[in-house]
């Protein structure tokens, strides 16, 4: 199995984004399964055409993210990062409500700020 990655210069996302969040995508839907290894930085850089600080600033991303791990000599590799992920949004979500409530915003007003706040990111795509 081989990552599936493209790298389109003209758009608005920078590279790094673009590779961070194509494996992003390709972990949640379960084409790279938890444990599998990814290329190295140098291996994926060349392949890609890019330098290899924008890859590896991609994989600290997504480590950061809790996407993939690093295992030292043994690489990166997908990590099961539904529990992360899920963590992660638990958190953020009780910050913005905390915000809210700080702002004084009733239940419907701060629900309505993340609807529009989703709209805005996602469109009508979900």
């Amino acid at each position: 199995m081989t990552l599936n990655l493209t790298i389109d210069p003209a758009a608005a996302e920078a590279p790094y984004e673009q590779v961070r969040a194509q494996i992003a995508e390709q972990a949640r839907s379960g084409l790279l399964p938890v444990g599998h290894r990814l290329p190295t930085v140098r291996a994926l850089a060349e392949e890609l055409g890019l330098a290899a600080n924008t890859v590896a600033k991609a994989y600290r991303a997504l480590e950061t993210d809790g996407v993939v791990e690093t295992r030292g000599r043994n690489g990166t590799v997908v990590a099961a990062a539904g529990d992360a992920a899920d963590r992660q949004a638990a958190n953020a979500a009780a910050v913005y409500v905390a915000q809210a409530r700080r702002l004084g915003l009733t239940r419907a007003a701060a629900l309505a700020a993340v609807r529009e706040a989703l709209r805005a990111e996602y469109g009508d795509r979900g």
